[in-house]
């Protein structure tokens, strides 16, 4: 009978390790790499060579993330799930077996059969945690592998050039746009440092810059929000360029990537688009000026030549008049008096619209009096042709206008008051000139129908004059004399412009003998 169970117990012992060798054959080919696992008399076992490959996945991570290479979140997810219930279930299969062994020994009978099978799971549970590791690192490799082409192939690819740079600000990634944009190739550039890039007058204030983008802990800026900067090829030229930048913190130091985009053309095409207003500028300062002594000219010849000769004619109708009258006088006498008197009264309102006309060219006293007077003289004509109230404050004091800014000034005025007359509906207008410590503020305003602050006009610095109310001239002759112009409005409040003069170009300078 002893013999009967002890050959059962051989027998059951035998067949349960032929059921866990097998089973731990058919686990091992299974492995990617199954000739790091060796066999053993109590099962299997695995090698330093195979642990030390199995601890690889935090040092493969801590690199990809120096690279700032961005994980799969759901895959590692999944994969953790994965180790966590392979390690419950060899913790089940642990419990178990202390539960058997524990019933086991109260109970006085050991046996073989189930200490090998107690065994035999604890064996199993340890190959599935083994194999859900494998797993895990597997899936892991392929999705930072994976993770880090997709960056490369971006990187590449970009139409800006990416310069990625360590704490000591020496170059790790040097993208094929760097290369074609400083003329180096990603070979040379690759721990060189980042200055050799920078002009030198700039390479102190670089610095500076980078240790206060350090020191405020912002992660980036954005490009176009910075101002433009510039950069140095290899052969030496200097270009303007827009950068942004960012930092990513790591274990073994901060990284800085910087996203450059070369404008030079842009730039280019800035200065030109500048240089062609300010030529455009100079030309109507040209055109307005040759305007001005045409003006003068034509408003002389009226007043000395035309205005003479009309003055002698009507001098030679009174003479001709006093003849006739002192005759004893028939029918055609007196009907010959009277188309007199009549030419007379023509004469004199001709007179009358051409002295009006030349003071519209240019009026005399303006150059005789200066800005003050004449500005008066206007507010009155005004008054006196649209029946428009004028409230005036004029505060110039002593100051002496050059001769270019009195007639700026005056000639804004003149389109201002021409505007309310044609288009506000205005029954005042508010007119003011006053100096403050810088500049000169001129404003008129008037309390007619305005307008909506939209589109049409515009507000602010930004108003298109031009439309509808025809004050492109005001604003050509503020910006002649470096002023501004300002417009505001709002329908059925009136109008207000506001032109700001700086003393400097309006003031002639005091000499002293």
């Amino acid at each position: 009978m002893k013999m009967a169970s002890r050959a059962g117990r051989h027998a059951a012992d035998k067949h349960g390790s032929t059921q866990a060798e097998h089973a731990a054959r058919e686990r091992m080919q299974t492995r990617p790499n199954g000739a790091q696992c060796q066999r053993h008399a109590s099962g299997l076992r695995m090698t330093p060579a195979f642990v030390a490959k199995r601890r690889a996945p935090s040092a493969f991570i801590a690199r990809q993330a120096r690279m700032k290479v961005d994980l799969d979140i759901t895959s590692k997810s999944l994969a953790h799930r994965r180790v966590a219930q392979a390690q419950l279930a060899a913790l089940v299969c642990g419990l178990a077996a202390v539960v058997v062994l524990a019933v086991v020994a109260s109970n006085g009978t050991a046996t073989l059969a189930l200490i090998a099978a107690l065994c035999a799971l604890s064996i199993a549970a340890a190959v599935v945690s083994v194999i859900a590791a494998a797993r895990t690192q597997a899936l892991s490799t392929r999705n930072a592998s994976r993770d880090e082409s997709r960056m490369m192939g971006i990187i590449r690819s970009s139409m800006e050039a990416i310069i990625t740079i360590d704490e000591a600000q020496n170059i790790v990634i040097f993208n094929p746009t760097a290369e074609r944009i400083f003329g180096v190739p990603a070979a040379q550039a690759l721990g060189t440092p980042l200055s050799r890039f920078i002009p030198q007058r700039f390479r102190d204030s670089h610095a500076q810059h980078v240790a206060q983008f350090d020191a405020t802990g912002i992660s980036e800026r954005m490009m176009g929000r910075q101002p433009v900067l510039f950069g140095l090829r290899a052969d030496g030229e200097e270009f303007p360029l827009e950068a942004s930048i960012s930092q990513i913190r790591e274990d073994s130091g901060k990284l800085y990537t910087v996203m450059l985009r070369d404008v030079t053309e842009r730039v280019k095409s800035e200065n030109a688009l500048k240089q062609s207003r300010e030529e455009l500028r100079r030309l109507s300062a040209n055109l307005q000026s040759v305007r001005e002594e045409e003006k003068t000219r034509i408003a002389r010849e009226l007043h000395d030549d035309l205005g003479q000769q009309l003055t002698a004619l009507k001098m030679e109708l009174s003479v001709l008049e006093t003849e006739l009258t002192s005759r004893s006088g028939t029918r055609e006498q007196i009907d010959a008096i009277a188309r007199l008197h009549g030419m007379a009264r023509t004469i004199d309102a001709t007179v009358a619209s051409l002295r009006r006309i030349a003071a519209d060219l240019r009026p005399v006293m303006l150059d005789d009096l200066g800005l003050a007077p004449a500005i008066e003289w206007l507010a009155n004509d005004f008054t006196s042709r649209y029946g428009i109230a004028v409230e005036r404050s004029i505060e110039a004091g002593d100051a002496v206008f050059t001769k270019d800014a009195a007639t700026a000034l005056f000639r804004i005025v003149q389109e201002a008051l021409t505007n309310v007359a044609r288009h506000a509906d205005a029954s005042a207008v508010d007119l003011s000139l006053h100096a403050s410590s810088q500049h000169y503020v001129l404003r008129i305003a008037d309390n007619g129908r305005g307008a909506e602050p939209d589109a049409s006009i515009g507000t602010g610095e930004q108003a298109d004059l031009d439309r509808p109310f025809g004050l492109i001239g005001v604003r050509e002759r503020a910006h002649t004399l470096g002023g501004s112009v300002r417009i505001d409005t709002t329908r059925n409040q009136g109008f207000a412009l506001t032109v700001t003069f700086p003393l400097q170009t309006v003031q002639q300078e005091h000499t002293h003998p």
